[in-house]
């Protein structure tokens, strides 16, 4: 992060005209069957929390209290994880979070990408008069007080501002990659590059944006409206937005640093199935880089009414435990062992099982003698007796998901169980 020491009052004033709009809609396709039912910002994630809760923490935290959450696909658990969860912000005192779902507010389309879907609710951002507009991605796991950046885009006089982190040459293919001089003014983007362009002295690295931007609200507006009328543009902030105004206008680059010196430098993209899986296996880890007990930056969420997580049986063969785990309320770990895993609310592992390095979400049975390994066990499943996960590739190839590093997703269809729906 840029070395900067802004005072509080003065970033406190930025906060409180600032609104924030959250990008919340979209499945996340590299998600694979994790997203067949849900927005991939309301997955859950950590035992307790959905994705989406990482920047809407970020937001009150950083005192920033006016939020829209733009909502399209499959938004049902999204939405209602948002009313119970977070409904605690006063009107009273200018706060709320607003659901912004897709409703066709321009012309007869639904949003046809980023730039488009804040296209789309023009007329309220217009009547909120905020004096700058913090654009979100709601599906990344990071905490970052967006305080400092506020501060940095308005000395800077900056259009735009871009938050970006470096990443190595052989990931940053998956994102957009900027290029900078040395006052960190943008000069060039190129959105996912096959030969990303090298950060100068670190031939190693790349500076990837994080999809987090800020601007001064007229600009954005007039960009929103020009884009709108270009009809070659797909309507998107990487692939449109950012290229058409690097030239013109002043787009700057704000870097968000990871290291010791920042402890709230954590940032991770959960595209896929395999960086789902390993983000959850890092919070097993005696003093992981995110940390969820930071009681100074915490993470909000909506909290199940559930007693507390029981670990029964202790016999030779029969013996409830969990090592190096994290399991959440509602858990019985019945006679069956949990060694590096993480178990969401209500789950229930049967004696005689093992569960070994997976992910378990909520309301998951599991049933006796059964032996699951690196794999993602979705909500609801039930696990048969006797069941192995994990230990045969081909066998399991056939029947779950399997990723490039081997994880096993297991879905209530793919045991052939009909959850969401029956006939």
């Amino acid at each position: 992060m840029i070395e900067t020491d802004y005072a509080p009052r003065f970033i406190s004033k930025l906060t409180k005209s600032t609104l924030a709009l959250i990008l919340a809609g979209g499945r996340g396709s590299r998600m694979q069957d994790l997203t067949l039912w849900r927005a991939k910002p309301a997955t859950p994630f950590g035992g307790k929390y959905r994705i989406i809760d990482f920047p809407l923490s970020n937001c009150v935290n950083s005192d920033i209290r006016q939020v829209g959450v733009m909502s399209q696909y499959k938004s049902h658990s999204l939405i209602r994880h948002l009313h119970k969860g977070w409904g605690h912000l006063r009107g009273e005192f200018g706060e709320f979070i607003e659901l912004l779902p897709a409703q066709q507010r321009v012309e007869n389309s639904w949003y046809s990408g980023t730039a488009d879907a804040v296209y789309q609710n023009i007329d309220i951002i217009r009547s909120h008069n905020p004096r700058l507009v913090l654009v979100l991605a709601g599906d990344h796991i990071y905490k970052m007080d967006y305080g400092p950046m506020l501060a940095f885009h308005v000395e800077s006089l900056a259009d735009m501002t871009i938050a970006s982190i470096d990443v190595p040459i052989s990931d940053a293919v998956s994102f957009g990659v900027l290029a900078c001089d040395k006052d960190n003014r943008v000069t060039a983007f190129t959105e996912k590059p096959d030969c990303p362009a090298q950060i100068p002295g670190q031939p190693e690295s790349a500076l990837a944006s994080m999809g987090i931007y800020v601007f001064d609200t007229e600009f954005l507006i007039n960009q929103l409206i020009a884009d709108a009328d270009n009809i070659k543009s797909n309507h998107d902030f990487g692939g449109d937005i950012i290229p058409s105004v690097i030239d013109d206008h002043r787009v700057f680059s704000y870097r968000f640093r990871n290291g010791a010196q920042d402890t709230r430098g954590y940032w991770r993209d959960v595209g896929t199935v395999d960086s789902y899986w390993l983000a959850n296996m890092e919070l097993m880890g005696v003093t992981p880089e995110l940390n969820l007990y930071d009681k100074e930056w915490p993470v909000w969420t909506y909290q199940e009414q559930t007693p507390p997580a029981k670990f029964v049986f202790n016999e030779a063969q029969r013996r409830g435990v969990a090592v190096d785990s994290l399991v959440a309320d509602g858990c019985i770990v019945s006679g069956s062992r949990v060694e590096h895993s993480l178990l969401f609310n209500d789950v229930y592992t049967s004696s005689y099982s093992e569960i070994i390095d997976s992910v378990v979400l909520p309301n998951v049975h599991i049933g006796e003698h059964c032996k699951i390994r690196r794999a993602i066990i979705d909500k609801g499943a039930v696990i048969p007796p006797d069941t192995v996960i994990g230990y045969d590739l081909e066998q399991d190839s056939q029947r779950y998901y399997v990723t490039e590093q081997g994880i096993r997703l297991v879905t209530p269809e793919m045991l052939g169980q009909r959850l969401h729906f029956s006939r």
